[in-house]
This record gives C-alpha cells, sequence and structure tokens, in this order.
C-alpha cells in the first residue's frame, strides 16, 4: 500500500513514524513534511490547502489512501475535494469536521443532545459580551469561534483582562474571522483528560487517554500553546472514569453527528475536564489527531495503524479492536524563544542524534540546511518521547533525552506529566 500523509508538523511524524512500522504499507508520502519526517518519507512540495493539487498528486501516484492532519484543511472541506476525485481518505469531510471548526455549533450540539459541557453563551457583538461578563463569577473562559492553531482560548482571571481579550479578538480580530462570534464559558475545575476516538458514524473505538499542558510555562502559568507536552497513561484516573467519559461524551457525540446528517469518519478528539468526582465534561472536539497527544499515544499502539485507519477509511471500524502496549509514554515538547509570541528561527540544533538514542524524537518545526545542520524553523521544534515501565520511567527517559539538545532560546516544561502522582479517582 501507498499512504500520503498531509502535514507538516510533530503529529504527522508520529503518523508516518507509525505507518512505516505497518508490514502492509510499502510507501509512504508527505505534503509537505519537514526535514524530520523527510528521513523516513518521502516529502512533497505541496501547501495543505492545495486541495486540488494534492488531489492530482495522489491520483497520480496512485495512493491508496491519504491521511490529513491538520485542522484548517478538514474544516475546509478537503476531504469532500479528495473523495470527489475517487481517492480513499482518513479524516471527517466539511460538514462533520465543524465540530472542532465552529466552537458555536459544538456547544449548541452539545446542548441539544444533553452531553456534558460548561455553561455558556454565544456573542457577536463586543459591547453585549463585555456586559455578560460584568454579570459573570471569575475566571471565565473565552473562546473564539474558529480555528486559531490552539491559541484562541483564554482564562480570563479579572474583568480587566476579559475585556482586553474581547477586544483584541472581536474588535481588533487577532485570530481573523475565526473571532467573529465568540463563546463565553463558565470556569471549570478539575484535571484535563484528552480522549483520541477513532469513529465511523457510530462506531467508536477510543484510544488510552493522555493528558496535555496548554500552558507555556510550569504549573500551567502563562498564555495557552498549541500543547508542550503530554502523557499517557493517566494513573490517577480509575478505568471506570475513563470508561464513563466514552459512553457518556463521545459515543453520543457520535449518535448525534449521525442524527444531524453530518455523520462522522475519522479521529474525534474530546478535551476533556474530570470534575473531582470522576464526572466528564467536554472543553473542546477536534476533527483530527492532537498535537502532541498523538506523539504520546501511537507509540503505546500495539496495533497496526494502518489497519485502524484503512478501517475507518472503508467503513468497517466495527470489525477491529484496539490493542495497546501497557508501556508508558511522555512527550515534552521543546520549543523556540518567544512562542506562543513571535518567536526566532534559524537557531542551530546541537545534541540530536544524542538524544535519538535516549528518545523518540518527532520533528515539528526544524530544517536542515545544505551542509546538514539542523535549524529551528517554528514555534514548536521537537517532541521528545520518552517510554518505560511507568510513567515516572518515562518522563525520565524524555527529560533525560532532552537534556542533551541545545539551541539558543530553548524553552520547554519541566513539570511534564507531573500530575500523574495525584490521587486515583
Amino acid at each position: 500500500m501507498k499512504v500520503l500523509v498531509i502535514g507538516s508538523g510533530g503529529r504527522e511524524h508520529a503518523l508516518v513514524w507509525a505507518l512505516k512500522q505497518s508490514p502492509k504499507v510499502d510507501d509512504v508520502l508527505c505534503a509537505p513534511g519537514n526535514a524530520g519526517i523527510a528521513q523516513l518519507a518521502e516529502c512533497v512540495a505541496l501547501s495543505v490547502d492545495d486541495f486540488e493539487g494534492i488531489a492530482a498528486f495522489a491520483a497520480e501516484q496512485k495512493v491508496d489512501l491519504v491521511v490529513v492532519g491538520p485542522d484548517d484543511p478538514l474544516a475546509g472541506g478537503i476531504v469532500d475535494v479528495l473523495q470527489a476525485h475517487g481517492l480513499r481518505v482518513f479524516g471527517p469531510d466539511r460538514k462533520a469536521a465543524e465540530i472542532e471548526g465552529s466552537k458555536v455549533f459544538m456547544k449548541h450540539l452539545l446542548r441539544k443532545y444533553e452531553i456534558p459541557t460548561a455553561a455558556y453563551a454565544v456573542f457577536d457583538d463586543a459591547g453585549a459580551a463585555k456586559r455578560y461578563v460584568r454579570e459573570q463569577s471569575l475566571p471565565v473562559v473565552i473562546k473564539a469561534d474558529g480555528l486559531a492553531a490552539g491559541k484562541g482560548v483564554t482564562i480570563a482571571h479579572s474583568l480587566a483582562e476579559a475585556e482586553q481579550v474581547l477586544e483584541e479578538v472581536m474588535v481588533e480580530r487577532k485570530f481573523g474571522a475565526s473571532g467573529q462570534q465568540v463563546v463565553i464559558e463558565e470556569f471549570m475545575q478539575g484535571q484535563e483528560m484528552s480522549i483520541l476516538a477513532f469513529v465511523d458514524g457510530e462506531t467508536v473505538r477510543a484510544c488510552v487517554p493522555a493528558q496535555d499542558h496548554k500552558p507555556i510555562f510550569d504549573g500551567d502559568q502563562g498564555p495557552n500553546t498549541g500543547g508542550m507536552g503530554t502523557y499517557s497513561p493517566l494513573p490517577q484516573f480509575s478505568e471506570a472514569v475513563f470508561a464513563n467519559a466514552v459512553d457518556t461524551v463521545i459515543q453520543p457525540a457520535a449518535r448525534a453527528m449521525v442524527s444531524e446528517g453530518r455523520p462522522f469518519k475519522g479521529l474525534l478528539f474530546a478535551g476533556l475536564m474530570i470534575a473531582p468526582d470522576g464526572t466528564p465534561k467536554v472543553v473542546e472536539f477536534n476533527a483530527r489527531f492532537g498535537d502532541p497527544e498523538t506523539q504520546a499515544v501511537l507509540p503505546r499502539m500495539k496495533s497496526d495503524l494502518f489497519d485502524v485507519l484503512w478501517a475507518v477509511a472503508e467503513g468497517t471500524l466495527h470489525e477491529v479492536e484496539l490493542e495497546w502496549h501497557a508501556a508508558a509514554a511522555v512527550c515534552v515538547i521543546v520549543a523556540s524563544e518567544g512562542y506562543p509570541g513571535a518567536y526566532r528561527k534559524g537557531d542551530v540544533i546541537m545534541g540530536l542524534d544524542e538524544a535519538a538514542e535516549q528518545a523518540l524524537l518527532f520533528h515539528a518545526g526544524t530544517s536542515r540546511d545544505a551542509d546538514g545542520a539542523w535549524k529551528t524553523n517554528g514555534g514548536r521544534v521537537l517532541g521528545v518521547v520518552g517510554r518505560g515501565a511507568d510513567v515516572a520511567a518515562a518522563a525520565e527517559q524524555a527529560y533525560k533525552a532532552v537534556d542533551m539538545l541545545h539551541f539558543d532560546g530553548m524553552q520547554y516544561r519541566k513539570d511534564i506529566a507531573a500530575k500523574a502522582k495525584t490521587p486515583v479517582m
């Protein structure tokens, strides 16, 4: 089989890495890929938003399966275009991808089908939004309606901060058209759980859970990022808490999308807040593999990833069961100075070969010059994944590899997986 992966980040590197291990896959291509992915797959200079170009290339290359990584092309309808060209695709069509593309749509769906989530209100007028915030208990959560590279969510701890965020998003259009509407939510207490689930209409096959770390600094301080690290499993949660989340959130959401005439076929990502009593509530849904959750989940997968992706694309997921390794995985994201704001590029990365002997390295923002020197080329540069018998051992392995890396301005969180030490729910 020949597989084409769409995207250029650490998530796509993890997907390519997992697909290369399948005995059924002879050839993996990636568009556009990155310098790290190029060590495993043939990278093709096609933009993720060049739907027709990708379709023509995939047809010419006789690609058996296209796997779409990023959110923007899914929301833009890349799957519809590729399928119209007779190609087999893993990923939801445009109508189904709206579960991520519009937080307003998602929240209304949850309310309609009584799927647990935070109380909320929707606004398209900044003045009305500010008046609403003045009447709420703080903190409040403010979310741009559309896609914003994982940075469109702010937890506002003061009225001044909330009003400033609303001004930036709705008036100054910090996130462009994504900020035409905002969702304002109650702040939920608890611990987060991320569940990636393969979905084929009403058939759901959930992956082992992970936990992301969104804020840039230790202790969950500072602005939100695309994610600074993940780990799996989550020993602080019982199997019953995980099973309840699948039964009360993911399965009903899959059924709801079918009922709405938008059957979801692809990877449905549920970002959940688990209350102290173990009750799950939806923070967000994504219509694709999470980044960096994928980097911690796929190394634990015993099943052949290709088989699962193929089954979803073919509508036979009900015939597939997932198997997992017991070993833990911890992913630490190494980022450029300035991220998640304006960041530097072009700094020389030292220690890659040594670190690769200690841990898995998934490249997110790297480049390689004519002399073979590795350089930074993005906000999130590398995902360093340690594996071990338990979370503590995996974290030790990951940080041992991180210590071998160096570039000017390198930053990373030093507390990834620290919450795994809290009591079991």
